[in-house]
């Protein structure tokens, strides 16, 4: 069955036949036959550059990480044997037809080589050998799970970059993505992976880019690398993995093994494998620590190495902790070449290796922002630092989630202190453009301006108190807000309503008598309706929102964002929350004074076509204040954002450019960034934050804010 072009999305022919492929789903003997129609080169090209945006990406997380040292810490893995997957025949296809081919330049997975283990490279030959595509990776908590999916990820991509260019279109792009949010009752895994590309990547903005982004996850161009299964609702663990049952890519889902095990006894993903990460062997943790010390290392370092490589203190505290990659990674960073760490080994002091963990996630804030030879000095104090992180720990923790989403953090104070203050500016500036300014039009009352001015201020402040709810993130891309086919139409509507108004006035100037507005004036007055059209038709809808300049200007369902699609971005970039908070301040706040600024112009050119120039100027002043303040810094996201960071500044001593110093905190691998989501490291340094006290955090007390969403 083939089908025709013009229903494929992009307008990609779809006319060329490339056979029926039957393959095995599940444990039994279901059969499934998927037919795979060549695309053509668009979405190779879309695909080649998605591998590129995807590999500067974590590339530059690897290196944050230090995963790309020139000696890490090896992966090693296992076949997993806890029941979280059927049997291994299943999986590997043998003696039945594969639903997914080998990835071009690799053989097919067999049972003998799941069960060999190996490392990172034998790792990357499963994934794109196993005949049903499925793969969980599994291990337990600080295990280095996530790191070793980033790895295995740029394996991946640093293979397709080495294949031809038949095979590289054959080869899938591997797109790590976290499984936070996801609700599979209300959506298909097809429809949230597209949002989620559309959200991390610059290359899928706009109708036309997530036609882009479908295209490519329906015909197996992508796949797709799902962190967190064990970071999302109890519940909705085993719908998540029922619904994965139907994504037509390659899959690799990253879960802890416990939480792994209890999803299994709900439901499974048909024809999985499990594979387990290995405990850190204790030559490799020796190695790693020894390895930049001078030679011979200091005794309190030569004491840690012999300890792990005695084969006696195999259950020892230190032994036992130092056999997670976080904690070897953690243990190398909180102690300095002269450092007394073998005080680790004072077995009163760390009774279990819980104790050891604790106290290097303790040290790890104060040791990222300590200043060291060879490196910047930090711009915050540790002190600072881990008061800050702690306090968003903590938030974070109350709310159950481990996304960091900067547009939610004026939800996190209380508005009333910002709602005033709006009410305040926009107060004093009516009142004082009614007093000075108005006092000399005719029909003006002191009683009016008190009116304008008491309702201009109600007005901010409820523009205010909503931005202090949990907001849907907009638009990330001046493509979003201005698509093609708004500006088409802007364009078109700008010329029917010069040409209208001029004919109109002409034709009552001949009735009535009286001068014609010149056609120029005519077509400035039609430049403010043009432009809210375009907002409206586009994701800026939300900026005229109540300012009717044109029909159905701010509906939601304005039938043009319907209607019309536009061109995808042909260069792609991974967005990061600084950006994307960047954005928010000067293209969202600059289009939200445009806005006041057109309504403005509106009302000027109006009055002063029936009255004087001066009457225009003033009423369009005072018409064009009010929606430039609304939808521009009163009803900006990012300006919320920042006068948080002002009042917890205030309340709690947090840094003033909070943005910065998230990104900061990243940068010293604190945090980390999903798309426009920060998260911390690892689960356990939020825990350890958020539960623990430390320098400064008992300073001030952390406002109780609003319950959470």
């Amino acid at each position: 069955m083939t089908r025709s072009g013009e229903d494929r999305p992009g307008g990609v022919s779809g006319n060329t036949f490339n056979g029926a492929a039957a393959f095995q789903v599940g444990e039994h003997n279901t059969m499934l036959v998927q037919t795979y129609l060549t695309a053509g080169a668009p979405l190779d090209l879309a695909a080649d550059e998605l591998a590129r945006a995807v590999a500067a990406q974590w590339q530059e997380e690897a290196g944050l990480r230090r995963l790309l040292d020139p000696a890490p810490l090896p992966v090693r893995w296992r076949l997993g044997g806890h029941g979280v997957t059927g049997p291994v025949g299943a999986a590997t296809g043998e003696g039945s037809r594969s639903r997914f081919a080998p990835v071009p330049g690799l053989t097919p997975a067999t049972g003998e080589r799941l069960r060999a283990g190996g490392g990172l490279r034998e790792l990357h030959e499963v994934y794109g050998g196993l005949a049903s595509g499925r793969l969980l990776l599994i291990g337990p908590p600080a295990a280095g799970k996530t790191a070793a999916a980033v790895l295995l990820v740029l394996e991946a991509l640093a293979h397709r970059a080495q294949a031809g260019q038949e095979d590289r279109a054959r080869t899938p792009v591997p797109v790590l993505l976290s499984l936070e949010g996801w609700d599979p009752a209300g959506q298909t895994p097809v429809d949230w992976v597209v949002g989620q590309l559309a959200r991390a990547y610059t290359q899928f903005r706009g109708r036309g880019g997530r036609e882009l982004a479908r295209a490519l996850v329906t015909t197996g161009r992508i796949a797709l690398f799902l962190d967190g299964l064990d970071e999302a609702d109890e519940r909705a663990r085993a719908d998540i993995v029922g619904g994965l049952e139907s994504a037509p890519s390659r899959l690799v889902l990253v879960s802890r093994t416990a939480e792994a095990v209890a999803t299994a006894r709900e439901a499974r993903l048909g024809g999985a494998v499990a594979l387990e990460l290995e405990p850190v062997r204790p030559a490799d943790a020796a190695g790693y620590l020894l390895r930049p010390l001078p030679d011979p290392p200091p005794r309190a370092w030569r004491a840690i190495s012999d300890h792990l490589l005695d084969e006696g203190a195999a259950d020892q505290p230190v032994a036992r902790a130092l056999a997670g990659p976080l904690a070897v990674a953690l243990l190398r960073d909180a102690y300095a070449d002269d450092g007394p760490v073998d005080e680790l080994l004072d077995t009163t002091r760390f009774p279990g290796p819980r104790a050891v963990e604790d106290h290097l996630l303790d040290r790890a804030v104060t040791t990222a922002y300590t200043a060291r030879p060879g490196y910047p000095r930090p711009r915050y104090t540790p002190e600072t630092a881990e008061r800050t992180l702690r306090f968003i720990a903590r938030r974070l923790d109350r709310e159950g989630t481990r996304d960091l989403r900067w547009w939610h953090l004026p939800a996190w104070v209380d508005p009333r202190t910002r709602a005033v203050g709006a009410r305040l500016l926009v107060g004093t500036l009516y009142l004082a453009l009614g007093f000075r300014v108005l006092r000399s039009l005719p029909g003006w009352s002191p009683w009016l301006s008190v009116w304008a001015a008491f309702t201009c201020a109600g007005l901010a402040g409820m523009r205010v108190r909503d931005l202090s709810a949990p907001q849907r993130l907009p638009s990330a891309g001046w493509r979003d807000i201005f698509p093609r086919g708004s500006l088409l139409n802007a364009a078109w509507n700008w010329f029917a309503v010069t040409s209208a108004g001029w004919v109109v006035f002409r034709l009552l100037s001949l009735l009535w008598g009286g001068s014609a507005l010149p056609l120029w004036l005519c077509a400035v007055g039609a430049v403010p309706a043009a432009f809210h059209l375009a907002l409206a038709a586009g994701r800026g809808h939300d900026l005229v929102v109540g300012i009717v300049l044109g029909p159905e200007a701010g509906y939601e369902r304005y039938r043009v964002r319907r209607r019309w699609w536009w061109r995808p971005v042909t260069q792609s970039r991974s967005v990061g929350p600084r950006e994307v908070w960047r954005h928010h301040i000067r293209l969202r706040l600059a289009l939200g004074l445009l806005t006041g600024l057109s309504v403005g112009l509106f009302v000027g050119v109006s009055v002063g076509s029936h009255y004087d120039r001066r009457s225009g100027v003033v009423t369009g002043l005072c018409a064009g204040l009010l929606p430039a303040l609304l939808s521009g810094p009163l009803g900006n996201l990012a300006v919320a954002t920042a006068l948080t960071a002002v009042e917890l500044r205030v309340r709690l001593g947090t840094p003033v450019r909070l943005m910065s110093f998230l990104e900061d905190a990243r940068r010293r691998n604190l945090l980390r960034a999903t798309g426009p989501v920060y998260q911390f490291r690892h689960a356990r340094l939020q825990e350890r934050l958020a539960v623990s006290s430390g320098p400064g955090s008992g300073r001030r007390r952390i406002p109780p804010g609003p319950p959470p969403y």
